[in-house]
């Protein structure tokens, strides 16, 4: 098996695209990224140099990956989501010279494995995102989200759960605690405000 990539799309020579992963049109993959198999890379979407990125991740037309972002396996990265890397951004410094590379240092927006970013959501770094969470189309990510966490809002606050197959979470009646997936069964339990799931 080998990747696919577009004739328009742009893929640095030292950046690593891993087996089954289609890179689409205008898409931009930076020097010395790193993308895992089986990913789907979206039209003018843009990977920056030294991203890691692991298996089956889908990043939609235009989301906005920038460098030193890691994302896990299984990640989802809707269409125009932003992963930022500068606590103070500016293009020039006090003296009003334009600010390059060296100039500032990035820092990183940490996706865990299964997690997904809505459309045109917004992860302000540094920030990591659990496993399994759930980022709402427009949220704006300003702190670390837990486990399997539904956020929505600005800046994104928890309004819920939900559960490896996405779906929101319902809290179990009659007495017996814990939450369950309705899609799954799956069933979970909270504990000091994090979610973890019952063996």
């Amino acid at each position: 098996m080998s990747s696919s990539i577009q004739p328009t799309a742009q893929v640095d020579e030292t950046a690593t695209v891993g087996d089954g992963t289609t890179v689409w049109d205008l898409a931009q993959i930076r020097e010395d990224a790193r993308l895992g198999n089986g990913c789907i890379v979206g039209r003018g979407a843009y990977v920056g140099p030294g991203v890691r990125i692991g298996d089956h991740v889908k990043l939609q037309n235009y989301a906005l990956v920038y460098e030193p972002a890691v994302l896990g396996d299984g990640v989802f990265v809707g269409p125009a989501a932003v992963l930022t890397n500068d606590c103070f951004p500016r293009s020039v410094d006090p003296q009003g010279r334009l600010k390059r590379g060296g100039d500032w240092e990035a820092v990183a927006v940490v996706v865990d494995e299964g997690a997904s970013l809505g459309a045109r959501s917004v992860c302000v770094a540094p920030v990591r995102v659990g496993r399994w969470a759930l980022v709402a189309a427009g949220a704006v990510v300003t702190r670390d989200v837990p486990d399997f966490a539904l956020v929505a809002g600005v800046p994104a606050r928890r309004i819920g759960w939900v559960g490896r197959a996405g779906v929101r979470l319902v809290e179990r009646a009659g007495g017996t605690g814990g939450w369950e997936c309705p899609e799954t069964g799956a069933l979970y339990d909270e504990e000091d405000g994090e979610l973890v799931e019952r063996v």
